[in-house]
């Protein structure tokens, strides 16, 4: 049981899988978790904290980020599970569908939707207010990783493009909570490509002293991700393109 007094208020990464980030906001006594690959150490870490489940945000229908929803359902049958609309017949346990410039309060926060296919076709980022000493934060699917940009199966490298200069325009102090743990191998990618990219080195440098104790990269923040991120500082959709092909082929 935890210490009297005490509290989780926050954003906390929980690992699992080999490299998914399940992102779990914490107010007061209740939850959200976002991307749920797997239930079983979410519910653990949940449990321990004797956290209620209040929602599920799924950004997009791939197993890695809602396989683990069904079960947490079991466990909590009442928590919302909020997905895009259009995703509804591959999302179908949605409780709450929404689409672009949808806003919801939760917790001790105001969400707001942002369509941006392109990893998927109907894939969505949820963007959270500021709130206190929090910052605004991102949650941001595959869409957007620190270092780069998720692969383009459904979608195009301009819808890509407009993706991440939109989230580009984002307050710098946003924190950027993608969903997979890719920094330091994009970083390593970026740096080979931009050897006289004093940043990206820097950035990666960085990022290796954490991995190599054990620690997350993330989240980033949009400012880190402006000055550090090939992806997002293409200048159009040709560029990002062929940054993305490159990164596809890179066995570095």
């Amino acid at each position: 049981m935890p210490p009297s007094g005490t509290t989780h208020d926050g954003i906390h990464p929980l690992p699992v899988l080999q490299d998914n980030i399940v992102w779990i906001w914490v107010a007061g006594d209740a939850a959200v978790v976002v991307d749920p690959a797997v239930a079983s150490p979410v519910i653990d870490w949940l449990e321990e904290r004797e956290l209620r489940l209040e929602a599920v945000l799924q950004t997009h229908h791939h197993a890695d980020h809602i396989g683990g929803t069904p079960e947490l359902l079991l466990r909590w049958p009442d928590a919302a599970v909020i997905a895009a609309l259009a995703d509804l017949e591959r999302i179908p346990f949605q409780t709450v569908s929404v689409r672009e410039g949808d806003r919801l309060t939760l917790l001790d926060g105001e969400l707001e939707v942002l369509e941006v296919p392109a990893h998927t076709r109907a894939h969505v980022a949820f963007l959270l207010s500021a709130q206190g000493t929090r910052p605004p934060a991102l949650f941001c699917g595959d869409t957007l990783f620190s270092g780069g940009c998720g692969r383009l199966f459904e979608g195009s490298a301009a819808q890509m493009h407009e993706a991440l200069q939109r989230f580009s325009q984002l307050p710098l102090q946003t924190g950027v909570h993608c969903a997979h743990e890719y920094t330091e191998a994009n970083l390593r990618w970026a740096a080979a490509l931009r050897p006289d990219a004093p940043a990206i080195h820097k950035r990666l440098q960085e990022v290796g002293a954490l991995r190599a104790r054990g620690s997350c990269s993330l989240p980033s923040t949009i400012g880190i991700e402006r000055e550090t991120n090939l992806m997002m500082r293409a200048n159009d959709a040709e560029e990002l393109g062929a940054l993305r092909r490159h990164k596809d082929q890179w066995r570095g």
